[in-house]
């Protein structure tokens, strides 16, 4: 089950004066059996670049997709505990990500079931924990405190230790560059 994460949204009023919006527990969760351990919590979205600030009070409540809208972001938190690698052996990469509108971003035959791809930017910080990015031919352990920067490429979190990691995520919609 998801961790609470309390989500603060601000706002203006009629006069124009800087007020709270919303402070409740964010509600846009993806937790699923085929993806066993992992709770995807999406707290704000923008469907432009740049984004608007007045207007809208809510922007995740549709269904839940991996990538960020065309020309947009997405703020989100995911969870991940730690990993069975004989459940791991397991599991389908391409059905989980299915579910979230990126099947064909799962990089087959890769070692591990959820190394993926995705035309984005992503910026990441680790709340909570540790966690192993894998990539291509290479991994990288993260701790709390740490920050990526992923740009495109292959990759794939996996939680090796014995706590829950948490790590913050803004994916921005980008395109590689063709020289």
């Amino acid at each position: 089950m998801a961790i609470a994460i309390r989500r603060v949204v601000t706002g203006h009023d009629e006069d124009g004066r800087a007020i709270c919006v919303s402070d409740s527990a964010a509600t846009n969760i993806l937790e699923r059996p085929n993806r066993p351990g992992v709770a995807l919590t999406n707290i704000w979205q923008c469907e432009t670049t740049p984004g608007e600030y007045d207007g809208a009070e809510e922007t995740v409540d549709g269904p839940f997709v991996l990538h960020p809208p065309e020309g947009g972001s997405v703020f989100r938190i995911v969870e991940f505990q730690p990993e069975d690698p004989e459940v791991m052996k397991t599991l389908d990469g391409k059905s989980a990500f299915a579910e979230m509108g990126a099947g064909d971003n799962i990089v087959e035959n890769a070692r591990h079931p959820f190394m993926h791809r995705t035309n984005s930017v992503d910026y990441a910080i680790i709340l909570t924990g540790e966690i192993v990015m894998l990539l291509d031919d290479s991994e990288v352990l993260l701790k709390t405190g740490d920050v990526v920067v992923q740009r495109g490429t292959n990759h794939a979190w996996s939680n090796q230790g014995t706590e829950t990691c948490q790590i913050a995520f803004v994916l921005v919609d980008a395109v590689a560059k063709l020289d």
